[in-house]
């Protein structure tokens, strides 16, 4: 047996080193028995996935080093290897499922559905939705068909018992039928869900090992059952353990930064960031601290993964990137900050903002610094205004984080007329809304256009130095967040 796996991000925002880091233990096993590592991208939910988005997780996993030998760019025997391209045959697997009795049209509409749940609740009973709750009577399904009313397939699930997953790191974990809901495969537009999808493909791609999140786990009965109702062979499963953030919570970029462009933008090198996330669970056998991808790869033992929750720890990342630093020539380390930042290329975005507003070559430094540095040296002395208050501008930058957050492509066009949209719902001048982005972005009002600089430093840099505003001026509790959710909902936004 030819061992094959497999990463399948979804290309809807910045490309997470959470992706990076099952990529890796997913490149190192199948390598280290000779197989063949997919990348599949998984563009189901077309409302958000954007093929800029695709582009940047492709970029960023070949700077960490983790090629692939099949992928939507460098094709395959079992392509395509976007799922987008796959539609078609989804649809004939889930009406397979149909005429077998393994699935079932749901018509129910979202607050039938809603209402279900409730009563649920209302009876004590902890357990998830099952066939018999959705089904309709022939005639009232009957009359929704002839309407033409929208249905999604849904998989028959038992009620009641155990189900038995086997699993490379845990052993056989047992659970609950009655917590597993009767998951929608294909939806009402014709888009098959991860899970239907994600079984097809494994399945047509001969995926031999599933090395994934625990998050998972949870979903592990659905998929077991899918196989058993195809006839197809089930792939070994591995379970990783989730990246934590320092306090042990999952890793969000709400406590941590969590886009591998952020770390590349940063001045981390791309070899200790590997490194660094092969230790997140995993050691060497010698315990060594520091190792090259090869050297991993080589001494790779999937049996060596800890189940404890592996920390997600910015200084010590930082720490590690020391040692590889200190370890280049001089030459190394010239080519290192070159390549960095210091290149033609980004020196040319920032320049023609430049030269208007210098008049020596000695002012270019430090007028351009903030182009360069990590975050900006500010504090809550920063944000004073005449007008506004803290509490204010920090809302302010809440509501655009939330906007920005949600933007699919990243141009100063498009930044501004955010920016401006939430001004004028808050009836506040655009030049006052902007006061406190160009603190947070820049460190100083006196700057060049900020939209124009959030272009230039990019979309993961430009929303961690937002959030390390919003923290600066005192950060947002979870009962403050709720009010400031609904009040963000309410703005006559566009």
């Amino acid at each position: 047996m030819t061992v094959r796996t497999r990463v399948a991000p979804s290309p809807t925002g910045d490309p997470h080193v959470g992706t990076a880091y099952i990529a890796l233990f997913n490149r190192c096993f199948a390598h280290q028995h000779g197989g063949q590592f997919v990348l599949r991208i998984e563009d189901t939910d077309q409302t958000r996935s954007t093929s800029q988005s695709e582009q940047m997780i492709l970029d960023s996993l070949r700077w960490l080093g983790l090629d692939w030998d099949e992928g939507p760019d460098v094709g395959g025997p079992h392509g395509p290897y976007r799922q987008s391209e796959r539609k078609d045959m989804y649809r004939q697997y889930a009406e397979q499922l149909l005429e077998k009795g393994h699935a079932f049209k749901c018509y129910r509409t979202s607050e039938e559905l809603d209402a279900l749940r409730a009563e649920l609740k209302e009876k004590g009973e902890n357990r998830a939705l099952k066939p018999s709750d959705l089904e309709l009577g022939a005639d009232e399904q009957a009359a929704r068909e002839a309407q033409g009313a929208p249905y999604v397939i849904r998989m028959r699930v038992p009620t009641d018992g155990r189900c038995e997953i086997d699993d490379m790191l845990r052993g056989t974990v047992e659970l609950d039928w009655a917590l597993v809901d009767a998951q929608i495969l294909l939806k009402s537009d014709g888009m098959p869900t991860y899970h239907l999808a994600n079984i097809v493909d494994d399945h047509l791609m001969e995926i031999t090992h599933v090395i994934r999140g625990e998050e998972w786990l949870n979903s592990a009965p659905k998929h077991k059952l899918l196989y058993e109702y195809f006839g197809w062979d089930m792939p070994v499963l591995c379970h990783m353990p989730l990246l934590r953030n320092p306090d042990k919570s999952k890793l969000s970029k709400r406590k941590n930064p969590t886009s591998i462009l952020f770390y590349q933008r940063m001045g981390y090198l791309p070899q200790a960031l590997v490194n660094y996330l092969g230790r997140m669970g995993w050691s060497m056998p010698d315990e060594s601290e520091k190792f090259s991808l090869a050297q991993m790869q080589e001494a790779f033992d999937i049996q060596r993964v800890s189940l404890g929750g592996p920390v997600f720890d910015v200084e010590k990342l930082s720490w590690l990137n020391g040692q590889w630093l200190r370890e280049q020539s001089d030459e190394q380390f010239l080519d290192s900050l070159l390549n960095w930042a210091y290149n033609r290329d980004y020196a040319m975005k920032i320049i023609p903002h430049l030269r208007q507003r210098v008049e020596t070559l000695s002012e270019v430094a430090d007028k351009a610094a903030f182009c360069f540095n990590g975050m900006p040296a500010i504090s809550e002395a920063s944000f004073e205004h005449k007008q506004y208050s803290a509490e204010d501008m920090k809302v302010w930058l809440q509501y655009l984080l939330w906007t920005y957050e949600a933007r699919g492509d990243w141009n100063r066009d498009g930044l501004f007329a955010d920016a401006k949209a939430i001004a004028d719902a808050l009836e506040v001048k655009i030049k006052d809304f902007l006061f406190p982005v160009f603190v947070a972005i820049a460190g100083t009002s006196a700057s060049f256009s900020v939209v124009d600089s959030m272009e230039i430093i990019g979309s993961d840099v430009s929303r961690a130095r937002i959030r390390h505003a919003i923290e600066v001026l005192g950060g947002v509790s979870k009962k403050q967040m709720k009010k400031l959710e609904k009040a963000y909902r309410d703005l006559p936004v566009g």
